[in-house]
């Protein structure tokens, strides 16, 4: 087989003009460049060069070879400098999209984090797609995604960043707070509280009411954690909601209790495409936010 050595050799060759000096100009010793031409040679079953010829002469088969050298080598340098260069490439900037609005409190502080440590990039958090986000990834739109639901798309690489917790907060008089854990029937008819998405995407029904076919009372939303822990410590409602979400209660005076007796536990992966060219960039974010995700949970 012939390989990348052979190929450097060739060129080293025609650029020096004798063994010695390419043997000089490849680092090795003559001899042991004599003994790779000779491989070389031995794989084709014809010379390369004509022998004692001045200036060197490439043989017909010797010619085809170095075209191929000159063909190839410089599509491999500059792949290994690509390669290398990392966040130096020409492309910066990730947009990324998230599907769970109680993400942003927690996001920003570690991306403000990693702006410094990668000087170079740009972290884009886009929002307009919250809810078609992983359609937005396939088409280009985004370049990443946090989500908790994976998507079937071939093209798509899912990283797991760390499982969390949903858990039910509600006022500490609710007749549900000396609960240890509530059941899917306890919650029929209750005013669900949420963010601005739609019922069927929220994953205390998804996840939790659904499955056990449970249909909640009139759904609330608001767009702020803070403003829906209000409401639910006002008995206006109860929310399902991220466990990293009750560090926004602060005085609020909330009873937070499990969904089912194991709880209800989700994912949060990391996704983006197979063939995005800064995906270098896009592991270092998400092992930043699963270092931050898992210190935040504990």
């Amino acid at each position: 087989m012939i390989e990348l050595r052979h190929l450097r050799t060739l060129v080293a060759l025609k650029e020096s003009g004798s063994l010695a000096a390419a043997a000089k100009k490849r680092f090795v010793t003559q001899s042991a460049l004599s003994h790779q031409i000779k491989e070389l040679e031995t794989r084709i079953n014809s010379a390369i060069f004509v022998r004692k010829s001045k200036p060197l002469s490439f043989t017909q088969e010797g010619t085809r070879l170095l075209n191929l050298a000159e063909t190839i080598l410089p599509q491999v340098i500059a792949t290994e400098s690509d390669l290398k260069q990392g966040l130096t490439s020409s492309n910066h900037t990730l947009r990324v999209g998230i599907e769970c609005n109680s993400s942003y409190r927690w996001l920003m502080p570690v991306i403000e984090a990693f702006k410094h440590s990668h000087p170079q990039a740009e972290v884009e958090l886009v929002k307009r797609q919250l809810h078609d986000s992983v359609n937005a990834l396939e088409t280009g739109e985004l370049d990443l995604v946090l989500t908790s639901t994976p998507m079937p798309g071939q093209n798509l690489i899912y990283q797991h960043l760390f499982d969390f917790e949903i858990k039910l907060a509600l006022a500490v008089d609710h007749p549900l707070a000396t609960k240890h854990y509530v059941l899917p029937h306890e919650l029929a008819d209750e005013s669900l509280l949420s963010y601005p998405v739609p019922l069927q995407k929220l994953d205390i029904y998804k996840h939790f009411l659904e499955p056990a076919g449970v249909q909640p009372g009139l759904q609330k939303t608001s767009d702020l954690s803070n403003v829906l822990l209000q409401k639910a410590a006002a008995k206006e409602g109860v929310i399902g909601i991220a466990s990293w979400s009750l560090k926004d209660a602060h005085s609020i005076n909330l009873k937070t209790i499990k969904l089912g007796q194991e709880g209800l536990k989700r994912p949060l992966l990391g996704a983006y495409r197979k063939d995005l060219n800064n995906s270098r960039l896009a592991q270092d974010l998400l092992e930043a936010l699963a270092h931050s995700g898992l210190s935040r949970l504990q």
